[in-house]
């Protein structure tokens, strides 16, 4: 009896207990109420290409808008060309240091060692998306789903229509990759990446995340759809290829003002870091006639335009706004800041854990931001290398608040003299002498750090090496599609690879890349007429091999040309490692000429 007594408590204790945990609910899991982050970056967009700078031609209502509602940083610098600048800005650490000094010729693909915006943030539990225009590395281990970026969506190269793009694009209907993926599209290229990009928002919109939108245009080609022509299509103030760079840039504010609309939308505006920038001076939007020395378009008053070391080439555009955060109200801070800031500030206005293993050229700008510090007192360098090597000295420019000194001799305050026309080294010798140090201490500390990236090979299935990344040493590649049309020979130049496995593997030289079916001998009767809002097409010119030659390390190898194929393969044991890759052809009349596209495959054992 007393048994069954024990066992009808030991129930009672039982059901009270589970009803009074089915009476209790459970404590909803903490929101995470980190802020988002949007970086907007446009390609080869100058300080003076909107309407809140000045210029009294080019539309932009929503940029200038959103100018007014944010923080303004007018005195931002970033590199004189496009991926040396997007380098920095997602390292904190110039270009010279990270491997990308070039936007071609092997150096525009990012050291594999260094740490980016999107790995710091993805390590501290962020969604992290890309859209647009990497070109930091189309191969292993550079692309930007190898970077920290979990969801990309990307054209090859550093431009649509560059030799790593998919053939034919023109941005229009065109195929770009999903994570390494070709995938065809149905519209133009800048709508394409904000409606990617406003998809990946929508679907994250629950968890913070960052979102890198990475713009081609305006880059040239300056094609455009028609309709954005026409709005500049009377101006007789510029050029019609102005005309065709400011409607490319219209076109971007339209979907800027679609993307803001959509954060109101989904509530997110008060809780998101947006950011707006561009990676160079203008391109197009100032122009000197070389005959009349007449311009036209507007610069700021700027001296130089992209590629510059003067102001015209380095100082952009730089507005960011986070209403919950502060960052609001149109405010125009004159402090010296830069693209390598951008890393260190963000992590901290955000509280992300993130402690820098490599010397940071850039520094934390959150409390100038806020409010509540002066700008950082530092001495910055921005230089144009473009060259095979960098060079010490080579198109500098060391920055130190509003004074610069431009290639060592020439020394100018922007703050009284912004077109940088008054030479004032000989009355500030000192100053001069001071800078110049700085110089060479930053150079020696840099260059130790320089060194080629390396691709790798045999972690997919197929991997493409182009021209484009070939390390020339004294010719630019043929970068572009329509050169690789024009079928001018190309001095054989080498890669740099690291076979991830040993074993046996095939090497494919091609002419045409895969995806155009195309044979090795074959001329291309598809040239197409330019528009007044789109460039034409040429023709693709035959050439003609007689022999296949490949170079692994210090063993060759060779065969000979079916010019009825597509390609010409050859199967060669390689070993696992570091070394150096040539593939070229030898042309019927005896000319050497590198392949235009290497396709390499590791052969699986039986």
């Amino acid at each position: 009896m007393k048994y069954y007594l024990y066992q009808a408590l030991l129930l009672s204790i039982f059901l009270f207990s589970c009803s009074d945990k089915a009476g209790q609910q459970e404590e909803p899991p903490e929101s995470d109420s980190r802020p988002n982050v949007i970086i907007v970056i446009t390609d080869d967009q100058g300080y003076g290409d909107l309407g809140h700078t000045g210029n009294p031609i080019i539309k932009t209502p929503a940029l200038d808008k959103f100018s007014t509602e944010s923080v303004n940083l007018t005195n931002y610098h970033v590199g004189t060309t496009c991926a040396p600048t997007r380098a920095g800005l997602l390292t904190g650490r110039n270009c010279n240091r990270n491997g990308v000094w070039h936007t071609i010729m092997g150096a525009s693909m990012l050291n594999a060692g260094e740490t980016t915006l999107a790995n710091v943030f993805n390590e501290n539990g962020y969604k992290t998306g890309m859209f647009g225009k990497w070109h930091l590395g189309d191969n292993h281990p550079f692309l930007p789903h190898d970077r920290g970026f979990q969801e990309s969506f990307y054209h090859g190269g550093g431009g649509v229509g560059q030799t790593p793009d998919y053939w034919n694009n023109d941005y229009f209907d065109d195929t770009y990759f999903r994570n390494g993926v070709p995938e065809k599209q149905t519209g133009y290229c800048t709508d394409v990446w904000f409606d990617e990009a406003m998809k990946f928002i929508a679907d994250k919109k629950e968890e913070p995340f960052l979102c890198y939108l990475s713009l081609n245009a305006p880059h040239g080609p300056f094609n455009l759809p028609e309709a954005y022509y026409n709005r500049y299509k009377e101006e007789d103030q510029i050029t019609e290829t102005q005309k065709r760079f400011y409607g490319m840039i219209t076109n971007i504010d339209d979907n800027f003002s679609k993307l803001l609309q959509q954060l109101e939308s989904l509530g997110l505006s008060e809780n998101t870091i947006m950011v707006f920038t561009t990676d160079n001076g203008t391109a197009r939007g100032f122009l000197t006639n070389k005959e009349t020395k007449e311009t036209t378009g507007y610069n700021a008053g700027m001296r130089g335009t992209k590629g510059s070391e003067y102001d015209g080439g380095h100082r952009v555009p730089f507005i960011i706004r986070w209403p919950k955060g502060g960052l609001e109200g149109g405010k125009k801070l004159t402090g010296l800041t830069a693209h390598v800031d951008m890393l260190p500030t963000l992590t901290k206005l955000i509280d992300l854990e993130f402690t820098p293993t490599k010397t940071m050229d850039g520094t934390d700008i959150s409390s100038y931001l806020l409010g509540k510090g002066e700008a950082p007192k530092r001495s910055l360098v921005t230089d144009t290398q473009r060259v095979p090597w960098p060079v010490k000295g080579k198109n500098s420019c060391v920055m130190d608040g509003n004074w610069r000194l431009v290639n060592g001799t020439e020394l100018y305050d922007i703050g009284e003299d912004p077109g940088q026309t008054n030479n004032l080294a000989d009355q500030q010798v000192e100053r001069v002498r001071a800078m110049n140090a700085f110089y060479e201490s930053w150079w020696e500390d840099v260059i130790k750090e320089t060194k080629f990236s390396v691709i790798e090979l045999g972690k997919d299935s197929i991997d493409v090496i182009t021209c484009h990344d070939a390390r020339t040493t004294d010719h630019y590649p043929p970068w572009n599609q329509q050169m690789i049309r024009r079928g001018n020979p190309m001095e054989p130049a080498k890669f740099s690879v690291n076979f991830v496995k040993e074993g046996k593997y095939k090497i494919s030289l091609r002419r045409w890349p895969v995806e155009s079916g195309l044979a090795l001998g074959a001329e291309v009767n598809d040239a197409v007429p330019p528009t007044p809002f789109m460039n034409g097409s040429i023709a693709g010119k035959a050439m003609r091999f007689s022999k296949a030659f490949v170079k692994i390390g210090e063993e060759e190898y060779t065969t000979g040309v079916n010019n009825a194929d597509q390609s010409t393969t050859m199967e060669v044991e390689v070993e696992k490692g570091e070394t150096e890759l040539l593939a070229y052809f030898d042309m019927e009349d005896g000319t050497p000429c590198n392949a235009f596209y290497v396709y390499v495959s590791k052969v699986l054992a039986n």
